[in-house]
């Protein structure tokens, strides 16, 4: 921990979230209560009719309770939280920044990146900063997209099942060369499980995609596939010092990245498991180290200007 950050930890959010602490103690208490209540209710009463129906419509109750009764609980809690806390955390990483809780990059925007091209039927997102660094406007936020399959079983009833196009870290900047068309590094799934010799013949296969553009960094092509509308531009865009870096923005994650570079746009995706501003709940909010991962979690956004060395502009773009 920083000196600098120890000071903003103990003489700006400290006594916001000792506030928080108390909150979260009552609210976790009311939660378990509560739902402990009702499900000491309904899964007796369930049981005593002693038929598999009556069960599943029980634990289908006590399902829909908790959610109602957490969803009553901490709507509030968390706005306030993410106001409080993160808008502050936000200022402390760049004072530029914009933050705005409810907010995310919007579905054509996420759509134009042409990353991903599976139907969307359900989209959302939270936690939308937009700012500029150095001469790199950008901004980012959660993304959560879905599109839905259904299933008929065996008595004819039909199922909805949603499946996750992608849910993460979605980033959108201004590029530092100006090009046309569109050119995408997505994740080399297939080199990993076949070796490059079969992975080339499924990877030009893929009639959904643009021309498979071949490089000349052996690293870089076991990590990604690339296609692209042109191979002169994609290699324009893909210089030898963009690829290192970006397989060194993939390891500094940890995570599955996607990039693509559109109509002189860079877009990155960066997979993860967890939202990553939401409060505690059930553990203490007192922990520095939290606020920390909140500061670590912006720093690696905000980081891909430095990252892909988006600053630095090319003498035909100023």
């Amino acid at each position: 921990m920083t000196e600098e950050f120890q000071k903003f930890y103990t003489e700006e959010l400290t006594p916001h979230l000792e506030s928080f602490e108390s909150r979260r103690k009552k609210i976790a208490k009311t939660f378990l209560m509560t739902t402990g209540a009702g499900c000491a209710v309904a899964i007796p009463t369930s049981l005593a009719f002693q038929e598999p129906v009556a069960l599943f419509f029980g634990l289908v109750i006590s399902v829909i309770l908790i959610t109602i009764v957490w969803t009553c609980l901490t709507r509030g809690y968390t706005e306030e939280f993410k106001n409080v806390i993160i808008r502050r955390i936000v200022s402390f990483v760049e004072p530029s920044l914009s933050y705005s809780p409810d907010h995310y990059i919007q579905e054509p925007s996420f759509r134009s990146s042409e990353i991903f091209q599976h139907r969307i039927d359900r989209y959302g997102g939270e936690d939308h900063v937009n700012g500029k660094l150095g001469k790199t406007p950008f901004e980012f936020s959660e993304i959560h997209a879905e599109y839905k399959t259904t299933s008929t079983d065996s008595k004819g009833r039909r199922k909805t099942h949603w499946h996750t196009i992608f849910s993460g870290l979605f980033f959108i900047a201004e590029f530092n060369k100006h090009f046309t068309g569109s050119t995408v590094v997505l994740p080399d799934s297939a080199e990993a499980l076949f070796g490059s010799g079969i992975a080339k013949f499924f990877q030009n296969m893929n009639m959904s995609r643009d021309e498979l553009i071949q490089l000349e960094d052996p690293e870089f092509e076991r990590e990604f596939v690339v296609y692209g509308e042109d191979q002169i531009a994609a290699r324009y865009i893909l210089s030898p010092s963009l690829m290192r870096r970006i397989l060194d923005f993939k390891r500094k994650t940890g995570n599955t990245v996607h990039l693509s570079f559109v109509h002189s746009k860079v877009f990155v995706a960066v997979s993860t498991n967890r939202n990553m501003f939401e409060p505690r709940v059930f553990n203490t909010v007192l922990d520095a180290s939290l606020m920390e991962e909140y500061v670590g979690d912006l720093l690696l956004a905000t980081g891909i200007v430095e990252d892909l060395n988006l600053n630095t502009r090319i003498w035909t773009k100023e």
